[in-house]
């Protein structure tokens, strides 16, 4: 498939696991306390419940169902059969062929707010991402070859992160896995705690993807800005991507890990020329003494392993192309979600004033490097 002549590889497309998924594939152990999504009219209702009917992790205004709009209204329309034929696999890949989508690589959607319960211990939160997993890899095989899958790993405890990062890689097949952007336990990205998962990503050339939810936090910005969605929809992802950069780029990781690539995904690119210009004049200001393992400019890192998602009709684009020389660039559809230009975020895309040449890595090239694919 090729729209317009271009191979389209999606960084970023979400798939809607259907309600009971935890309570279908998660360990035995764990039945009774597994959590399930909300059935309701609106079709994407993103709520989760515990076994009692309890709300599983607090969600924004909007998720609660209090405040509706013309966008809520949209995605009624839109995607009114996807979700009456359950969002399955053949639902995927027909919204891929409307799209024009060659191969997709597959995020979550209720996934995204599976481990942000408070006081969470490190066994349950290992189980839920292992059963995420495992339903996954059974959704991508009606396709394996279109559809690929990111796992999910909990950062509760690393001997379960590490194990489970393994298991992706050498008996699911994932080319990636994916954590919140906002730190879900109390260390920051840069400490030595996770140096355990970021070795094992180099071991086994699994990309690291980063994706931050708008709808739960937990220690995020977003609970700041409550309760307006708007404001907290502006903020929240962004800057909770420009945290996790920082930490990659001028915190070490990246200067300690130079096989781990990186994604910073779903949370625009326009900021990116600011932020590397601020980490370099930081790191020249400072680095000596607060990052002694960073040997080079953070924004040189950035270029070397990582790549940020545009959004379809970002017309930014063009400066972060300038500053990074187009190579740290990936594209995505963002489909099923509410801020989706789907069915026509390629045509989106296309309309953008850059060159062919840039067109192309960025639906194709950037992306299949980062994915090793």
């Amino acid at each position: 498939m090729a729209k317009q002549g271009f191979r389209i590889l999606d960084s970023d497309m979400h798939i809607m696991e259907p309600p009971d998924l935890w309570e279908r594939y998660i360990d035995g152990k764990f039945k009774g306390r597994a959590p399930r999504g909300v059935v309701s009219s609106n079709v994407r209702d993103l709520r989760m419940i515990y076994p009692d009917g309890r709300d599983w992790a607090r969600t924004t205004t909007r998720q609660n169902n209090s405040a509706r709009g013309e966008n809520f209204e949209r995605n009624q329309r839109i995607y009114a059969s996807d979700a009456a034929r359950g969002w399955t696999a053949e639902v995927q890949l027909e919204a891929m062929e409307i799209e024009g989508i060659d191969a997709a690589v597959l995020y979550p959607t209720r996934g995204l707010r599976a481990l942000v319960v408070n006081d969470m211990d490190g066994e349950f939160a290992a189980a839920i991402a292992r059963a995420y997993n495992d339903w996954l890899y059974d959704f991508c095989n009606k396709d394996p070859s279109r559809l690929i899958g990111a796992g999910m790993i909990s950062p509760y405890d690393m001997n379960d992160a590490v194990s489970e990062a393994r298991r992706c890689a050498s008996e699911l097949g994932f080319r990636a896995v994916f954590l919140r952007a906002n730190p879900l336990v109390k260390h920051q990205w840069h400490d030595d705690y996770y140096e355990p998962l970021w070795n094992a990503l180099e071991e086994l050339n699994l990309a690291l993807g980063f994706h931050e939810s708008t709808g739960t936090g937990k220690q995020q910005i977003g609970e700041r800005l409550e309760p307006n969605l708007m404001l907290r929809r502006v903020y929240a992802q962004p800057m909770e991507q420009m945290l996790a950069l920082g930490s990659f780029c001028a915190g070490g990781v990246l200067a300690r890990h130079p096989k781990l690539r990186v994604a910073f995904l779903e949370a625009n690119c326009g900021w990116l020329p600011w932020l590397l210009w601020r980490l370099d004049e930081g790191w020249e200001r400072e680095g000596d003494v607060w990052a002694p393992d960073v040997r080079m400019a953070p924004s040189e890192y950035f270029k070397r392993q990582c790549v940020v998602s545009v959004e379809p009709d970002e017309a930014a684009v063009k400066q972060v192309i300038d500053y990074t020389g187009g190579k740290s660039i990936v594209f995505s559809t963002d489909y099923p979600h509410g801020d989706s230009k789907y069915p026509e975020a390629v045509v989106h895309f296309l309309k953008l004033p850059i060159s062919d040449e840039d067109k192309r890595k960025i639906l194709w090239d950037n992306c299949a490097a980062y994915y090793a694919m």
